[in-house]
């Protein structure tokens, strides 16, 4: 697989879901001690969700704390509580064209924009007949990584 057009650079993110936001705040910003960046809010995706940082400059990670809107309705980001991971990915559009044409299954919605304004898109947790390679489980999110992150990642890569 050396034709590989893109790079996986690291992680951009993880996102726990559960019924109470505040529960999530509370261990993973009062106890352990992330900074609070946002919220973003979305009735299409069913998410009420918190940006944590832990971290800072480029190479920061998201932790995602998110909430269902409704939780009868899909998607239902609490379940399960580990949600998705999300990995920092130095040519998105590159990546999904060569993904898809080795059978990689990805969610409906194509790249579009994430939460935290980063171009993203998702790899199914399950393979199907047309495209049979998922994830084995875990939503994978694929985040084009800004210019900034992809020269820190580059700097680490010499030292």
């Amino acid at each position: 697989m050396s034709d590989r057009p893109f790079n996986i650079l690291g992680i951009q993110q993880i996102a726990v879901g559960g019924l109470d936001k505040s529960r999530l705040r509370h261990f993973w910003v009062d106890t352990l001690g992330l900074s609070y960046a946002s919220t973003f809010k979305s009735e299409k995706e069913n998410v009420d969700e918190d940006i944590c940082e832990a971290g800072s400059g480029p190479l920061k990670v998201e932790v995602d704390l998110m909430q269902p809107l409704d939780p009868e309705k899909k998607p239902k980001v609490h379940e399960p509580a580990l949600n998705h991971v999300g990995l920092w990915v130095d040519n998105l559009a590159a990546a999904v064209d060569w993904l898809t044409a080795q059978g990689v299954r990805f969610t409906p919605g194509g790249i579009r924009a994430g939460a935290a304004g980063h171009d993203v898109c998702f790899i199914h947790p399950k393979g199907n007949d047309e495209f049979p390679i998922g994830s084995e489980g875990v939503l994978v999110e694929l985040v084009q990584a800004p210019s900034e992150v992809i020269d820190a990642f580059a700097t680490l890569a010499r030292a």
